[in-house]
């Protein structure tokens, strides 16, 4: 609809006319083939005013592009710098025995000491399971991800890099 067209930026309304005359933006110049308009649709999926301030810029320009995979990996390549610069640790720390240590219940630096052992021990699972799952395999082969897909992955590194924020190492 004319509306959407308008409200996405691809055309406009000429001012002054004295009738409903719209132009192509040069947003909507861009877009030239099918293809062209299926990669805008999807990059409207991400919201990047929702995303850590860490990502927003970098993650959201490969995902508008397309690039999902790309996106993915670097949105947990940097939950995976917050938590080691967060917590302490050197550069020889990686992945998931990188998240242990810094959630581990009893020793972890990030870990919430007022949390119940069995919450902490499910933080640490979580970041774990999120670097295992989502960064790793892409560090070692192709992974083919769909837009939706993309969006609920970086928008959990997005939720895991504020709580990573929220955290001081001891």
């Amino acid at each position: 609809s004319w509306n959407w067209l308008e409200g996405s930026g691809l055309i406009a309304q000429r001012e002054g006319s004295p009738h409903e005359t719209f132009f192509i933006t040069r947003r909507g110049s861009q877009i030239r083939t099918t293809q062209d308009f299926e990669t805008f649709k999807k990059g409207r999926l991400l919201a990047r005013d929702l995303l850590h301030v860490s990502i927003a810029e970098p993650v959201w320009l490969l995902f508008i592009r397309g690039e999902y995979e790309t996106a993915v990996f670097q949105a947990y390549k940097e939950v995976e710098v917050s938590v080691r610069t967060a917590g302490g640790f050197t550069a020889a720390d990686l992945g998931v025995a990188l998240m242990r240590k810094a959630f581990h219940v009893v020793t972890g630096p990030l870990r919430d000491p007022d949390a119940l052992d069995s919450e902490r021990q499910a933080l640490s699972d979580m970041f774990a399971g999120a670097i295992g799952s989502y960064k790793n395999p892409s560090s070692h082969r192709r992974v083919p991800i769909g837009a939706e897909e993309a969006v609920e992955m970086i928008m959990l590194a997005s939720h895991l890099l504020r709580i990573v924020g929220s955290r001081r190492s001891t």
